[in-house]
């Protein structure tokens, strides 16, 4: 949950209401100054950060809009904060940015080493600690831990604290079975950092994966002299995972015959990204707070480029 500053401006709705026109109202200001703050995820309710306008309130909710006064903001073009408190850091991160560096000593700029200097800047004796990762090439929602000692709780008990957690993917083809769960044994060959797949147990750790498909579309280019040229059809998938095994997504999709797009590690030697990036987001991370106990939602939009995929040229 948000922990209130002093600065921050607290209100509790009176009547059902949205969020934009509640917030006008009481704050006595314009659309674009709310929607400003919204964007700037300076608006909390009842502790989870929103920035959609509409989201509705009920009777004894509580809303926060956050002062700016006295913030070291997190500026960056590939990591952005969603939510912070006391305990832990929601981040939004862009593709091409590693979680944490990949060999000991490495000065490559990770989302890590972004968090570690913004907290920091704050206070030089504060740390940040890993909780979980996400692939270089995947976007979307990471949390991180304040104390060595929440981040031992949240990992050891990341299964039960975790109530939702959604990826979205786009992947060639056309997937046929409209939902499914897919499910192989693991095994990483740490010379090539690659992971193979197994139907039948010989042995490696079990990956599961859920998927249902979004929808599905043929999309049409067009030649110089106006004809319509049919390009690879692609599928919009929803996958949740019952084990977070290294690559499960990439390589679970890879198996069916539908590699993510833009994957030049399992897409057989395919390099097709008219994306130019590996189509695989991190959308919803919904988490029980280890300290509040209160759930916590967070959505990242989809990048534009996914569905920019899905629309006629």
């Amino acid at each position: 949950m948000y922990i209130k500053k002093k600065n921050d401006t607290v209100f509790r709705v009176q009547q059902p209401s949205e969020l934009l026109s509640f917030l006008m109202e009481r704050m006595q200001t314009t659309r674009t100054s709310v929607k400003q703050l919204l964007s700037h995820r300076r608006v909390q309710v009842n502790g989870a950060c929103q920035t959609r306008h509409d989201t509705p309130l009920k009777t004894g909710d509580e809303v926060v809009v956050v002062s700016d006064k006295g913030n070291t903001r997190l500026t960056h073009p590939k990591l952005k904060t969603v939510y912070e408190d006391d305990y832990l850091i929601v981040v939004e991160k862009k593709e091409g940015l590693l979680t944490i560096p990949s060999k000991p000593g490495s000065r490559e700029t990770t989302a890590f080493s972004i968090l570690k200097a913004y907290v920091q800047r704050q206070n030089k004796r504060n740390g940040i600690y890993v909780v979980h990762r996400l692939d270089r090439e995947t976007s979307g929602l990471l949390v991180f831990a304040k104390s060595p000692e929440l981040q031992e709780y949240m990992r050891t008990y990341w299964k039960q604290l975790v109530t939702e957690r959604e990826y979205i993917a786009v992947a060639e083809g056309i997937i046929t079975d409209k939902e499914g769960t897919i499910r192989s044994w693991f095994t990483e060959d740490k010379r090539n950092a690659v992971v193979y797949s197994s139907p039948v147990d010989d042995g490696g750790d079990l990956a599961v994966t859920h998927y249902r498909v979004v929808k599905t579309f043929a999309p049409v280019a067009h030649t110089e002299d106006g004809q319509s040229v049919p390009e690879k059809p692609l599928s919009l998938v929803s996958l949740h995972l019952d084990t977070g095994r290294t690559n499960q997504i990439r390589v679970h999709l890879a198996s069916k015959g539908h590699p993510v797009v833009g994957d030049r590690k399992y897409g057989h030697g395919n390099t097709y990204s008219p994306a130019d990036r590996l189509c695989l987001h991190a959308r919803v991370l919904e988490f029980i707070h280890p300290a509040t106990e209160q759930k916590m939602r967070f959505e990242s939009p989809l990048p534009k480029v996914f569905n920019q995929l899905f629309r006629q040229k």
